[in-house]
């Protein structure tokens, strides 16, 4: 169900700035696209990021796109001229490979100055984090997430609260992601599939199309959604949970291929990962700190540990179901049903 205040919006105009040119930002603006084209309401859609020109190249014959900005998120000062006019900017900030300065600087700190900037030009803000963010966590991806989220909703406490949305995905997974895709890879090279600790640790896959929907159902700025999802977190997981273990056998179910999925130890990955983490990121980089975060199960929590700073949370696929356009799929995508598509 759609409801009227949001088939009412087809005057407006807005400028959305995407600010992260990878595979999430591509389908985010793809997403906005369509609504635009559709009538919905009309979207300006800049990409934003240090080197957006392969992403804009790709899509700039797309419905609604407009030249992109170069930004640096370590530098405040290039953020304001892109943000300039924006209603609002979704923040992609985020790395996986680095030193614990790196993710300080990345994830904690530029998540920081994107929410300034975001603000200072008076737009709403997306800020995409991660499940398991936890400031307590020794693992830096989880901790500075979290150090991110607390910093976003800093910046935007008091009267302008509720023109923050924080998403938590799991895993997300579509054509071109960079887990599905990368186990793949590797069984054509590897005589077995290796799990860590009996691959015994849950996931909630979420697939890329549903992750971009949520972003152009808030950028619709519809007054019931706002007052709804406004200030809050989603969590986003799709509506497979499934081990590790679970997930190399749905790889080579869909790619055709038969190996043995090996159990390692913990201690095993450790020392891979000490290795492999000082060489150049490539197909077989594991590093410590991502085979610690497979002790852990990373699915929805509706309160999980190190929530930022009280902040309610949201069902995801309540989101999805009550505002999509009719004659659109309403339910979140199974792996079942994407994962054929592009690992066969």
């Amino acid at each position: 169900m759609v409801l009227s205040a949001t088939l009412n919006l087809t005057t407006m105009s807005s400028k959305i700035v995407i600010c992260g040119a990878g595979f999430l930002g591509k389908h985010i603006a793809t997403a906005l696209s369509r609504a635009s084209s559709a009538g919905a309401v009309t979207h300006q859609i800049q990409l934003a990021s240090l080197h957006p020109e392969k992403l804009y190249s790709a899509l700039k014959s797309t419905h609604g796109i407009i030249p992109p900005a170069t930004i640096d998120i370590t530098d405040k000062s290039t953020l304001l001229p892109a943000f300039s006019g924006a209603s609002l900017v979704v923040s992609l900030v985020g790395i996986m490979h680095g030193s614990p300065a790196d993710f300080d600087r990345i994830q904690w700190k530029g998540a920081e100055n994107v929410a300034k900037a975001a603000k200072e030009a008076g737009a709403r803000l997306v800020h995409v984090s991660a499940i398991g963010a936890d400031r307590a966590s020794d693992i830096p991806y989880n901790r500075t997430k979290a150090l991110g989220e607390e910093a976003v909703r800093d910046v935007y406490r008091g009267k302008a609260e509720k023109d923050v949305v924080v998403l938590r995905p799991s895993i997300v997974f579509g054509p071109e992601d960079d887990f599905f895709n990368r186990f793949s890879n590797l069984s054509q090279y590897l005589p077995f599939l290796p799990v860590f600790g009996g691959g015994k640790s849950r996931f909630q896959p979420v697939y890329v199309g549903d992750i971009a929907h949520a972003v152009e159902i808030i950028a619709r700025n519809d007054p019931a959604i706002n007052a709804m999802v406004g200030g809050k977190t989603i969590e986003c997981g799709g509506p497979d949970v499934l081990t590790y273990k679970e997930i190399m056998q749905l790889v080579l179910k869909y790619n055709h291929r038969t190996r043995p999925i090996v159990s390692l130890p913990f201690s095993m990955g450790k020392i891979q990962g000490a290795v492999m983490e000082r060489l150049p990121v490539n197909l077989f980089t594991v590093t410590q700190a991502q085979v610690e975060q497979l002790k852990s199960d990373n699915v929805v929590n509706l309160s999980p540990p190190g929530n930022s700073m009280g902040a309610e949370h949201f069902p995801f696929n309540t989101l999805i179901e009550k505002y999509s356009i009719p004659g659109t799929r309403s339910t979140l995508a199974s792996v079942h049903h994407i994962l054929p598509k592009y690992l066969s």
